[in-house]
């Protein structure tokens, strides 16, 4: 069957190769003398410091999101109670929060001038010096709060790994006279590991790669000594190297991961669905509070904090503006995703036909780009796409006597192509942990009565795979929606969004003005976080 299909295999090769070159093409960098001696310098004084930081931020983010997304994805998906469908969808939320705004609205609520301190200390008649208050700008607080907004990678893939999971083995597991505290740690998490890790790498990669926000907080991480680099020593190769120091950190990372897990398969083993218990009262509020606590903290209080600043003095150009910068964020958003769930699909059904160390090593390659900060993507993006536009306008000119301008990083084609070499990580993480699940017994059941290859994806496994598709596509569109540095510099001219006009007013110190757009990402974001909680309850 394998030898059937060879044009499959080449086909990932090729979108892999693809999708890599704005990796590749700064990596190439790193082999050219560094002429400043920008790099030496950083070695001997501060990148000691990045690497700390960034290995603490990664990981302390990653045990908070797998803490606050499993535990709420578990108590939504396995039990009944009063409220749960409206905490199905509003646990999505955060995920329509920009990283940067969040902190500029946590650090304007909770600085020395700000509303609570200044009512602490109007309340019980404090002075500077008769209180701590932690600061939030720091590691710990650029820690949580990326928790807090990051969160959602894990609940959202391991609600639907639950969802999936067939009541028979939570009934035997009850039925041996384990409690559902014990169930869960020994039957549902195991079997759910796969979609954990996957948002757990997500949360990783996407905070390794964050840079708004630990720039204001002043967290010196590899992304901030990369734009460092670029801009204000103007030197591509050292930034270049640390961003190949980067992808290493990750590339190590996904490693360790994938061999903790040994040879042990995930598949699902069939059944009826599990028939969730109603819970009583008292653990009803329970659970509601542990879910108010990520979903207050990574969406309500910034929410209402952005509403009273807009409320107070938003931006007095609100009207038919947004509506076409909605509309520019909606189209980028849709494109990318589509693009981006349709090469995930080919990816993990070719490694799942090709199973083997070549297309483990073909993913691993198209997943690089999520590690790295999205301007180091748009330039890397930059030079072949140039390099082809050139070549496009002198061929065009040469035999049709036509010069059609810059096709491709003149439009939107240019965004679109960064947006997926960023972000195809989501979707295919998502898309694998939903393959995962399928057992390898209906492939051969279905070969066995005639299928073709193609007739099995369309018939068996795409239907199986669409909470996981969906899954992979929304997280792809809310990340679309709220990327800063790819967009702003690879827009075509005159073309904005909604995220750059919080940028353009955010770095103006021009907060209040900024939550307008800031919500209005939010407002946009809601449409697809409800359709794709629908879907997954109607599954």
């Amino acid at each position: 069957m394998r030898r059937r299909y060879p044009v499959l295999l080449a086909s990932a090769i090729a979108l892999a190769l693809i999708v890599s070159l704005p990796v590749v093409s700064v990596i190439v960098q790193v082999f050219r003398p560094d002429e400043q001696g920008v790099w030496a310098h950083l070695a001997e004084t501060v990148l000691t410091e990045y690497v700390v930081n960034s290995l603490l931020l990664a990981v302390g983010t990653g045990l908070g999101a797998a803490l606050l997304g499993t535990g709420a994805a578990w108590w939504v998906a396995m039990y009944r109670f009063p409220g749960r469908g409206v905490l199905e969808w509003a646990l999505l939320l955060p995920l329509a929060m920009p990283t940067y705004v969040i902190a500029y609205a946590y650090t304007d609520f909770l600085q020395y001038a700000g509303p609570l301190q200044s009512g602490l200390r109007a309340a019980f008649g404090w002075e500077r010096g008769d209180y701590w208050f932690p600061d939030v700008r720091s590691l710990p607080g650029a820690i949580v709060i990326f928790s807090l907004v990051f969160y959602p990678y894990v609940y959202v893939l391991a609600r639907a790994a639950f969802l999936d999971r067939s009541g028979t083995l939570m009934e035997a597991a009850r039925g041996l006279g384990l409690t559902q505290r014990q169930a869960f740690w020994r039957v549902g998490l195991p079997l759910a590991r796969p979609a954990v890790a996957g948002g757990v790498a997500l949360v990783v990669m996407e905070t390794l790669a964050e840079f708004g926000a630990v720039s204001y907080f002043g967290v010196n991480t590899f992304t901030t000594g990369i734009y460092r680099a670029w801009y204000a020593f103007g030197d591509p190769v050292a930034a270049s190297q640390l961003s190949a120091s980067l992808l290493a950190l990750v590339l190590v990372a996904l490693v360790l991961e994938k061999a903790s897990r040994g040879r042990a398969r995930f598949h699902d083993t069939g059944g009826r669905p599990y028939v969730t218990p109603s819970l009583p009262p008292a653990r009803a509020a329970l659970v509601w509070l542990g879910c108010l606590v990520p979903l207050a903290g990574g969406f309500l209080l910034p929410a209402l904090l952005l509403l009273r600043l807009a409320w107070g003095e938003g931006d007095a150009q609100l009207g038919g503006k947004y509506l076409t910068l909605a509309a520019n964020s909606l189209t980028l958003a849709g494109l990318a995703s589509a693009a981006a769930i349709v090469a995930a699909l080919l990816l993990a059904y070719a490694g799942r036909l090709h199973p083997g160390r070549v297309m483990a090593a073909v993913k691993r390659v198209a997943s690089l780009g999520y590690a790295v900060p999205g301007t180091v993507i748009a330039v890397g993006a930059l030079i072949p796409l140039t390099a082809l536009d050139h070549a496009l306008i002198a061929w065009l000119r040469e035999a049709y006597g036509v010069n059609p301008g810059l096709v491709i990083t003149g439009t939107a084609v240019a965004l679109v192509f960064a947006y997926l070499a960023r972000f195809l990580a989501v979707a295919l993480n998502a898309t694998e942990a939903a393959l995962a699940r399928i057992r390898p017994s209906l492939d051969e059941a279905a070969r066995s009565l005639g299928a073709t290859q193609t007739r099995l994806l369309l018939r068996v496994h795409v239907p199986l795979l669409t909470g996981g598709l969906l899954s992979g596509a929304l997280l792809v569109f809310v990340d679309v929606m709220k990327e800063l540095p790819a967009t702003i510099v690879l827009r075509p001219f005159n073309y904005e969004t909604l995220a750059t006009q919080v940028f353009i007013l955010a770095a103006d110190e021009r907060l209040a003005e900024a939550a307008t757009p800031s919500l209005a990402i939010v407002a946009v974001g809601l449409i697809p976080v409800i359709l794709l909680s629908r879907s997954m309850r109607r599954r």
